[in-house]
């Protein structure tokens, strides 16, 4: 049977993928660099939104005048 061929390779096997990344492993980091990409986007709407809000408090207005 080749089922019992399997037993006892573990080793091999781990020697054999070693140098491999895991998939729990690869997955983690794939959800890391897809939250690192949106913090980027993030980060340049909300410089964009204090840009927008510095310019908008220093416009003034009439009561700012008095």
């Amino acid at each position: 049977m080749a089922f019992f061929g399997l037993i006892g390779n573990d080793q091999k096997l781990a020697q054999q993928y070693s140098d491999r990344e895991s998939a729990s492993d690869k997955a983690a980091r794939k959800r890391r660099e897809g939250h690192h990409r949106n913090a980027s986007k993030a980060d340049r709407q909300g410089q964009a939104w204090e840009a927008s809000e510095r310019s908008r408090q220093d416009r003034g207005g009439w009561w700012r005048t008095r």
